[in-house]
């Protein structure tokens, strides 16, 4: 998947292969211009992803290739074992959890998960989840509130699934009561968005003591598409929404709606998994170290707290 952006970057990535070929084949010394060229195309990146627009960066938000829940959970943990359904419906498999440890440190993951290909997102709903996926995660909460393990949730969702059918199951409702049971967790909550944060759909599992975002993520009440949809009856204007809705991680911490900014590697974490599962725990491990400090009434003073200090004016 190329982005516009990036065509000028990969026609001089494929200029140097085809130098590099070029003298290997040849046995002409080049090593001036390609060094040179390796230069430019580092700098060319350096520029590029300094000065994406809002939608340029949803755009790699939504990268095919860009790591989603399971993919940082296996690269993180040395053991992960996946717990499975609501115990009232069934198995939602747009939302996933289960325990994993870094290191000695023993931690309850959940998250949504999208698919790679079409069977895949079909089974995952696209990483939209049904009422009984937010029951799944509030069992997995408070399993591992029972046994006093930290909780981290990875959110990449478009929404909460929005069909007939979801609404009759109760939706609001398991959205909400997350919300509220969240904010009540005895064990320290850390929540990273690593794609997609959209409406009440990523809300449902974002109630924490840190909250987080990767470089080039969003996090908004709806989507740039829907916006336009709303206010100009079109998906045409999705860049101008994009820039009216600020959704950004620069934007969100700006605001004060989230704890951080997480670094990616340049060109986003698709180019280098490893190195950014790498970032991802040095801040998860962090976090607990600095939150099992306190004590479990602390930690729910100061969440609250946080929460409704958000959009006040005065």
């Amino acid at each position: 998947m190329l982005l516009e952006f990036e065509k000028p970057i990969v026609e001089l990535e494929n200029k140097l292969a085809d130098m590099r070929q070029m003298a290997e084949e040849s046995g002409v010394d080049v090593s001036e211009a390609v060094k040179s060229l390796e230069e430019k195309i580092i700098t060319l990146k350096k520029e590029t992803f300094q000065n994406l627009t809002r939608w340029q960066r949803i755009q790699i938000s939504r990268h095919n290739d860009r790591p989603y829940t399971l993919d940082y959970i296996y690269e993180l943990c040395s053991d992960f074992i996946e717990l499975h359904g609501d115990r009232s419906i069934n198995d939602d498999k747009a939302m996933v959890g289960g325990l994993g440890k870094i290191g000695d440190q023993s931690i309850m993951f959940i998250g949504q998960q999208k698919g790679r290909n079409t069977k895949q997102r079909q089974e995952r709903n696209f990483g939209m989840a049904n009422p009984e996926g937010y029951r799944k995660a509030l069992r997995l909460m408070k399993l591992a509130e029972k046994f006093n393990k930290p909780i981290v949730t990875l959110i990449d969702t478009p929404g909460a699934y929005p069909g007939i059918e979801a609404e009759e199951r109760g939706q609001g409702e398991a959205i909400a009561r997350n919300l509220k049971e969240m904010f009540m967790l005895k064990v320290p909550v850390i929540c990273i968005i690593i794609g997609e944060g959209a409406s009440g759909g990523a809300l449902g599992i974002a109630i924490g003591d840190k909250v987080y975002m990767l470089e080039n993520t969003w996090y908004s009440v709806i989507s740039p598409e829907s916006c336009s949809s709303i206010l100009w009856r079109s998906w045409e204007y999705k860049e101008q929404a994009a820039e009216a809705l600020k959704l950004t991680a620069e934007d969100m911490y700006h605001f004060k709606l989230v704890d951080g900014i997480i670094e990616e590697p340049l060109g986003g974490a698709h180019t280098d998994m490893k190195k950014q599962s790498a970032i991802l725990k040095k801040y998860i491990l962090n976090s607990i170290k600095e939150l099992i400090e306190l004590s479990p009434e602390q930690r729910i003073e100061q969440r609250i707290n946080k929460f409704t200090a958000m959009g006040v004016v005065q």
